[in-house]
């Protein structure tokens, strides 16, 4: 026994043993500190199952929770001018571009599908905001005429999440002109008299809410969501006043009329099932419900008759027993 032994060859084995552990297993909640393990998030849709924070989920984890399975299939969306006005600030338009796509694995602010959800047909469209803050340029102005006429050539209604913060200054007007074209697109829907269904997340602002995001039959948006044009901090500093408690959050929003639902994440897709079908005019979802397979006639052999006999055994004679006539008393 020696110090070799006891302490630096157990001291060179742990070193040399050492496994690394990815930094990406835990999440933090923004809102309570919770330290979240990745599968449990991942599970609940990215909402922290201490405090109910609804943290942000990109469009292809929202699809795969909210179609059939998980199966959808991408729309193709025209592809636009590449940096028209050949804008730079700290770095050229086209280099933010390839950053934005490496670091997300997207190619741009907006995807778009179809499939189906609670065997309904649709098609959804959703931004993403952490691709560029999900504003608004050429692409995403393609995007949503792309999903309008893909959802009237098919007849389907269509869903769409917003995550947006406001236009793409990187475009310039041509930014701001998606919204009248977005407009255009939602009229479509209206005339072929297809549901239009608008889920607003956190944060949905600018000319995006000034434009598609507030035009749906139906207004649903996540909890606490920020939902305005102008925000919280410039309307303060502007108007030099404090303001309500949870002013443009989806709460508040909901309490004055301009929404007509705020529904957790994790109940959005029964929602959006039970709304669609009920704008279609068909009967409600039923879960879990099979049909009642038919009884196979064919493969039930028919029971075996026994023969009659000609001559029974006298035990086998049914024995027919009289009465005795009453006499008759004259």
């Amino acid at each position: 026994m020696n110090w070799i032994t006891n302490y630096v060859r157990p001291r060179i084995n742990s070193i040399f043993s050492r496994r690394e552990v990815p930094e990406n297993l835990w999440s933090k909640c923004t809102e309570c500190g919770t330290m979240l393990f990745h599968r449990e998030l991942a599970e609940n849709l990215n909402v922290c199952t201490s405090c109910g924070h609804h943290m942000a989920i990109t469009p292809r984890d929202r699809f795969k929770a909210l179609f059939d399975g998980g199966v959808f299939v991408e729309v193709k969306v025209p592809e636009p001018v590449a940096d028209p006005l050949h804008f730079r600030d700290q770095k050229k338009y086209p280099d933010r571009m390839r950053a934005a796509q490496r670091n997300t694995g997207e190619h741009e602010a907006m995807l778009v599908a179809e499939g189906e959800i609670g065997a309904t047909p649709i098609v959804a469209a959703a931004q993403d905001f952490s691709f560029m803050g999900g504003s608004m340029g050429m692409y995403v102005g393609n995007a949503i005429i792309a999903a309008a006429e893909r959802a009237v050539t098919l007849k389907r209604p269509l869903i769409l999440f917003s995550a947006a913060g406001g236009a793409r200054m990187q475009e310039g007007i041509l930014s701001l002109m998606q919204m009248p074209r977005t407009t255009v697109a939602v009229q479509m829907l209206k005339e072929a008299g297809l549901p239009y269904i608008v889920v607003l997340t956190h944060p949905t602002t600018g000319g995006v809410t000034a434009s598609y995001a507030m035009l749906g039959d139906v207004q649903i948006a996540e909890p606490n969501a920020l939902i305005c044009f102008a925000g919280p901090r410039v309307i303060e500093q502007t108007i030099r006043e404090k303001l309500p408690e949870g002013f443009q959050r989806a709460e508040y929003l909901l309490d004055h009329g301009m929404l007509d639902r705020v529904t957790r994440r994790t109940d959005m897709r029964d929602e959006l099932i039970t709304i669609t079908r009920m704008l279609l005019g068909l009967p409600p979802a039923v879960k879990g419900s099979l049909p009642r397979p038919e009884p196979a006639t064919d493969d039930i052999p028919a029971p075996v008759q026994e023969p009659a006999l000609e001559n029974p055994a006298p035990s086998q004679q049914k024995s027919k027993t009289t009465k005795p006539k009453a006499e008759s008393k004259e």
